[in-house]
């Protein structure tokens, strides 16, 4: 339209400009469509007791490691016929019912000796029992263990192993809520284990969990930052410090700015301290993209969904922290969120593009969809910088180069020292979130640094798990401990397992909270 038409018009300019502009300014504020999805909680879950007798009502579970009928336990007296007639040997994944009666309480048997002779895993004991007695709305007394560390394990399993996450099924049925009671001998002791250290473990889990299950339009960055500050409001010695998108700009954190610079939704990065000794921190630092669309650089539609748990890193380092605030472990932990949305906005940016870090270090960005490592190279040279840590380990959903290389059963693990490696392999052995230990080399190394007109290029090298690590290693000061924990194959499962109901694993906040209490790495000599 020309001034001269412009001019014909019946309307002055000043009506017109104002007849257009029908939007009020609030509404054009909201983000997404402003209506909740939920108003609800998950559904309630059976609370976790310890006794020396079984409640009059239960439905027993009797934990058995062969044949025999453990002592003390009455069960009717053709039990010993049913065992034997079944073949029932007390081997690990073998279940046998008791006929009782009508009226009378059900009577479950349940065999736990591993076919190799391995160690009884008790925390998988209490969830596969929570798993199968799911639907039975009685309370359940888990009988034939008198240890007390077994017992409080059985009851972690069982906490863990019974998590749900329904606030979004509209036409859900309330699931038995009563208790689950481990008896034994060790029941006075098993609580206290259980009290003070196992139910805060659990707690950190769970959050983590809700994180990831989350949909994106519920988790985005300023959403996260407030779910954690909730959890740990009121936890001893616990402070949160966030940077908004302004303090990173005035701070020249160039790339995690960058990664979220086409969304609405802004980059945020949270550091929590909990401060449970004296000494430097161990920085725990976790990627935390709340969606990824891969940005310009954009993803495929298939699985893209799955994308919801791209900050599973920033959710285990949140759910690590908080157990070790409230369980008031002795250590002194610094907890990371690197959080973006990673969208290809009218704002985003492009292939192409050069990003300035916090340290001054450039960054040429060949795809927009290697962005996680953009956003731990901003958080670790400030945690490092302002925070003194005497060590870091990083979590993230890396690359798709990892699932290939270990399928969905490991966690791809980076080191630069053997020891470090071994802390690690051992903390996944004693916590069963398993690592397997990938190569970091010179040639790998070297690639990272190949831009011809940056510091360092941010994907187009291979093989991308080791040249994600060497990315991020870049980051991180040459003498300083680091670990490098790539968890692309572990954030979620579709298949239940004893622990773990299908979906996010919550895969990590053992893993950290074990490496936080235990690694201490030995000065060169």
């Amino acid at each position: 339209m020309t001034f001269r038409s412009i001019a014909r018009l019946a309307l002055p300019i000043t009506a017109i400009a104002l007849a257009t502009s029908v939007t009020p300014v609030s509404a054009q504020q909201v983000f997404g469509s402003g209506v909740a999805p939920s108003t609800v909680a998950n559904s309630e879950e059976r609370p976790i007791r310890f006794e020396t007798s079984a409640p009059a009502d239960a439905a027993l579970v009797v934990i058995m490691a062969n044949a025999q009928l453990p002592s003390g336990i009455e069960l009717p007296d053709d039990a010993s016929a049913w065992i034997e007639a079944e073949q029932f040997e007390g081997k690990d994944g073998q279940s046998l019912d008791i006929p009782t009666g009508p009226g009378n309480p059900r009577i479950t048997l349940i065999g736990v000796t591993p076919k190799d002779q391995a160690a009884i895993n008790w925390r998988e004991v209490g969830g596969s029992v929570v798993q199968k007695m799911k639907s039975v709305k009685a309370p359940i007394a888990i009988l034939g263990v008198d240890d007390a560390a077994a017992m409080a394990d059985i009851g972690f399993g069982a906490t863990l192993g019974q998590y749900r996450f329904d606030r979004y099924d509209s036409d859900r049925k309330a699931p038995p809520v009563d208790p689950v009671t481990i008896v034994g001998a060790g029941a006075s002791q098993a609580d206290v284990l259980f009290s003070s250290r196992h139910v805060h473990l659990a707690e950190g889990v769970r959050l983590a969990r809700d994180l990831v299950n989350e949909p994106a339009n519920v988790i985005y960055p300023e959403s996260f930052v407030a779910r954690v500050r909730e959890e740990l409001r009121g936890v001893d010695n616990v402070t949160i410090e966030v940077l908004e998108p302004a303090d990173m700009r005035r701070l020249n954190m160039g790339a995690i700015v960058g990664v979220g610079q086409g969304s609405p939704r802004e980059s945020r990065l949270m550091v929590v301290t909990y401060r449970g000794a004296g000494g430097p921190p161990l920085a725990l630092m976790g990627k935390g993209i709340t969606f990824d669309t891969g940005g310009i650089s954009l993803k495929p539609n298939s699985g893209m969904w799955e994308m919801k748990g791209d900050m599973s890193g920033a959710a285990a380092v949140s759910g690590a922290i908080l157990s070790l605030a409230k369980s008031e472990a002795p250590v002194h932990v610094v907890a990371v969120a690197a959080l973006a949305e990673n969208m290809p906005g009218d704002n985003a940016q492009r292939p192409g593009d050069i990003v300035r870090t916090y340290s001054g270090k450039t960054i040429e960005i060949l795809s927009t969809d290697a962005e996680g490592r953009l956003v731990l190279s901003d958080a670790i040279e400030y945690t490092v910088d302002r925070k003194k840590p005497w060590g870091v380990i990083d979590i993230a959903t890396l690359t798709g180069g990892a699932v290939s290389a270990l399928g969905d059963e490991y966690a791809a693990l980076f080191a630069r020292k053997d020891d470090y490696a071994e802390a690690a392999l051992a903390a996944a052995e004693r916590t069963t979130e398993s690592l397997w230990r990938l190569p970091l080399h010179p040639a790998y190394r070297d690639a990272v640094r190949t831009s011809d007109i940056a510091d360092v290029r941010n994907s187009g090298i291979s093989p991308s798990a080791s040249s994600g690590a060497h990315f991020i290693e870049f980051f991180v000061p040459e003498d300083m401990p680091w670990i490098h924990i790539d968890m692309a194959p572990v954030d979620r499962t579709t298949k239940a397992r004893p622990l773990i109901p299908v979906g996010a694993r919550g895969f990590g906040v053992m893993l950290l909270d074990d490496l936080a209490r235990n690694w201490r790495p030995q000065p060169d000599n």
